[in-house]
């Protein structure tokens, strides 16, 4: 199960290379599946994985956040 979370990861971050290398033809289609596997990667991985994950998150929108707040 563990090679699943890995999988899924691997796919998610291809959509999102290929999503910035295409032109504007697919990219609904590579968005939605990048974020479809991020998703059930996500939902399927281990309460610490999801919670790594959760505070690595908060932690970039800390960052940020403060990158805006100098713009003003």
């Amino acid at each position: 199960m563990p090679s699943a979370y890995i999988l899924l990861l691997i796919v998610a971050l291809g959509a999102v290379w290929v999503y910035w290398q295409t032109s504007q033809d697919i990219f609904v289609l590579v968005a939605l599946a990048g974020l479809g596997c991020f998703i059930c990667g996500f939902s399927c991985a281990p309460w610490s994985v999801q919670l790594l994950i959760v505070v690595l998150l908060l932690g970039l929108q800390k960052f940020y956040l403060q990158d805006t707040k100098s713009l003003e």
